[in-house]
């Protein structure tokens, strides 16, 4: 049996684990600042999306940008004759350039998303998406209505099912909970980095916690040791752009390596790997949550899709780590 939950308020059953399509994009830049995660095999990510498909995963988030429309595309590929059976969200925000790779701004103007979701049906084979979600964080709350009324109208018309914003902030995160189809709020959060304001946003208004960073980047798989170097094209790299805390010029952060290592114990103590354990401690935390963890291989996806047989951690590990960490 696999383990589901409800996308919000929208009433879409879900995997409680979704497939984060941001690394499958390849890579991408904003100037010389990677934001891609480097060079991908695109018939392995196709074959790792079936096999997630497989394992019971049927949740997918993806952004127009990642990759500058790669990563739209596919998914498309390893999801076509399929759409009947998943969940696919993206994401709009982000102007860029498919033939150059590189980003070029932002926009919430009502005319550009509605380009921008023509766009996305396109690069994904679709005629509809399910959650359409807003892809600036900071974009301010005080102008984000006439974002809000667009993808109501894109609802009405039968563009997009529901939408939401990927926003780590609790006052934009309200102006969209107004939203009488909105569903759910993207934000950073995992084991080692919490955020008690939006979660308790979510639960409030029945929004899906949908997490980015549910392994904080790598570091919760385990993979990486204090010299580990990434590559010149992955956003983790030397050039990584300024709000990447895990990484610091092109190596892990040293702070958030004592983190890992101060919680490694209770997150594995159930036969789960470190990462099951991360997944599991998201779902602990909020009915609320869905976990996104990225991917670019068939392992990944089945390790991560193995933590769905565990289920979430218990009330009390989860308050031995908020000891652990102090919080």
């Amino acid at each position: 049996m696999v383990y589901m939950r409800k996308l919000g308020r929208s009433g879409i059953s879900v995997s409680a684990l979704g497939m984060g399509c941001w690394a499958i994009g390849g890579p991408f830049w904003s100037g010389e600042t990677p934001v891609g995660w480097g060079e991908v095999d695109d018939e392995e990510s196709i074959r790792a999306i079936q096999r997630a498909l497989e394992l019971g995963a049927t949740f997918f988030d993806t952004a127009d940008v990642y990759g500058a429309g790669h990563s739209e595309r596919v998914l498309a590929r390893a999801l076509a004759g399929k759409r009947q059976q998943v969940v696919i969200a993206t994401k709009f925000g982000n102007l860029f350039d498919e033939k150059t790779k590189q980003m070029k701004g932002t926009s919430g103007d009502p005319g550009y998303i509605r380009k921008a979701c023509e766009a996305s049906l396109r690069r994904l084979d679709t005629d509809y998406i399910d959650l359409y979600q807003f892809h600036d964080n900071g974009f301010p709350a005080e102008k984000a209505a006439p974002v809000r009324q667009t993808l109501e109208e894109l609802v009405e018309e039968g563009k997009i099912r529901a939408y939401g914003w990927s926003t780590d902030f609790p006052d934009r995160a309200e102006v969209f909970a107004k939203g009488e189809n909105c569903t759910s709020i993207q934000l950073q959060l995992n084991v080692l980095d919490d955020n008690p304001e939006v979660v308790a946003l979510c639960e409030k208004h029945n929004l899906a916690a949908i997490n980015r960073g549910p392994l904080a980047m790598g570091l919760l798989t385990g993979k990486y040791k204090a010299d580990t170097r990434t590559a010149s094209n992955d956003v983790r790299g030397e050039k990584s752009p300024d709000w990447l805390q895990y990484f610091k010029n092109g190596k892990p952060n040293p702070v958030w390596l004592k983190k890992v290592d101060a919680v490694r114990q209770v997150l594995t103590s159930d036969g789960r790997t470190l990462a099951q354990g991360a997944l599991a401690w998201l779902w602990g935390r909020s009915e609320q949550t869905i976990p996104i963890p990225g991917f670019r291989t068939v392992a990944q996806v089945e390790e991560n899709c193995g933590a769905l047989q565990f289920g979430p951690l218990t009330k009390s590990q989860i308050d031995e780590i908020d000891k652990i960490l102090e919080r």
